[in-house]
């Protein structure tokens, strides 16, 4: 079996670059309230209540929904505004990853993501909320609170990028930075019926970026369109060049996984992908196994944070995080081994088709107030596949599905082919226009 160059390989010796402190186990010690700091209350561990970190209400204005933001700037510059996920660190600003742990945690130096798009004019309104260390679906933080759904009440924002959807939902921000390492871009987007872009593995740097598993880390835009994402493309990844596609007439489409939809989700993209004419079924690796290898980068991440911190992670994190470490090597080589089959018989489609496209979610946002690990396997079934492939997948509404809420349908690449894949999206997003 041949193997295209076009693949990444990914060593597990971390490519992240971050640096901080946990915040100091000595509990009495709290830290200050002010700019950048929120003050911890520790959990009840004999009760039902979570830990909560609480963010001064006085630094919100009225207009905006609590639980988007965990931290503002004193003052924001001019510019367009942007949401940053609290993954990213940004010097002199609270950056908590979403955890009790970095409560006050304030970085010296920006991720180089937020700082590429600082210096072309964006301005960074705040940190937004996010699933406990980017490990989740749903953005609903045991520490910090729940990221609501502007554009739908009860329903969860998606996660783990869920407070940069939001914030986009809400009209707080016009653009928004945020990270996908099983779909954490796309599942958001698709909840709260917006556009995200998972670019092609390692497009955009991740450096400042606190990671959860990085060989299938990616850092990318989120915006209200396609064009949105596509000019915070042309920043973040200097030398990304967009390319002039006249019709959707002119790519080779490869239709799948609506089988795995509700019914109307499956009736919203079906009409989506009916604007494509050159198109046909195809079956794409979903990669199941190739989860161990996630996993096991996931443990190798939190190993000595959580063996010195367990009882500051939330409950349903933590949990997680144990059936991490209790991967063993047969399971994580036998993943490796998934995932190489897996991005063999990718090559071999996309000798066939130029995009593949899929539903994003098989279902539309569900309520909020369920158990994470309950829902998470059905959220990440048709976006974890394509981290583990390091393809470039956009995300973009396609109409009303269950219940009058947004379907989203995926549109995916080769990897290194970002820019046909957002230049179709922008076509596909204008004839579904009503």
């Amino acid at each position: 079996m041949r193997r295209s160059s076009i693949w990444r390989s990914c060593s597990l010796s971390p490519p992240w670059t971050w640096s901080c402190e946990p915040r100091p186990r000595d509990r009495a010690q709290e830290p200050p309230l002010g700019l950048g700091a929120l003050r911890p209350v520790l959990p009840d561990r004999g009760g039902d209540s979570r830990d909560r970190v609480h963010l001064p209400r006085g630094r919100l204005s009225p207009d905006e929904l609590p639980g988007i933001f965990l931290a503002l700037p004193e003052t924001v510059a001019e510019g367009i505004p942007l949401a940053v996920k609290d993954l990213f660190d940004s010097a002199g600003l609270t950056t908590t990853y979403g955890s009790a742990i970095f409560v006050d945690h304030v970085p010296t130096t920006t991720a180089e993501a937020v700082r590429r798009l600082e210096a072309a004019g964006y301005a960074n309104v705040g940190k937004t909320n996010l699933h406990e260390f980017a490990y989740g679906t749903t953005s609903e933080n045991p520490h910090f609170g729940t990221v609501p759904n502007p554009a739908a009440p009860g329903r969860i924002a998606g996660g783990s990028s869920g407070g940069s959807a939001a914030a986009l939902a809400a009209g707080l921000a016009d653009a928004a930075l945020g990270s996908d390492t099983g779909g954490s871009i796309r599942i958001p987007a698709a909840c709260c019926g917006i556009v995200g872009f998972k670019p092609t593995w390692g497009l955009v740097p991740l450096d400042g970026c606190f990671p959860l598993a990085p060989s299938h880390d990616h850092a990318g835009p989120m915006a209200r369109s396609v064009e949105g994402c596509a000019v915070m493309m042309e920043t973040l990844a200097p030398g990304f060049e967009r390319v002039d596609l006249p019709s959707l007439q002119d790519v080779r489409v490869g239709v799948a996984w609506t089988e795995h939809a509700d019914p109307l989700v499956r009736a919203r993209v079906q009409e989506a992908v009916e604007h494509f004419p050159d198109r046909r079924p195809v079956d794409p690796p979903l990669a199941d196994e190739a989860v161990a290898v996630f996993m096991r980068e996931v443990a190798d991440v939190h190993r000595e944070l959580y063996a010195e911190n367990a009882d500051l992670y939330g409950a349903i994190v933590a949990a997680k995080i144990e059936m991490c470490l209790a991967i063993t090597d047969a399971e994580y080589e036998a993943g490796l081994r998934t995932q190489e089959r897996s991005r063999e018989q990718a090559d071999e489609l996309f000798d066939e088709v130029d995009l593949i496209v899929t539903p994003t979610l098989p279902m539309v946002a569900p309520f909020t107030g369920q158990d994470e690990r309950d829902v998470r396997g059905r959220l990440t079934l048709l976006t974890r596949p394509f981290n583990v492939l390091g393809a470039p997948a956009l995300a973009l509404p396609c109409g009303p599905a269950e219940d009058g809420l947004p379907a989203s349908v995926q549109v995916v690449g080769r990897p290194g082919d970002d820019a046909r894949v957002l230049a179709a999206g922008a076509l596909l997003e204008q004839a579904l226009k009503p």
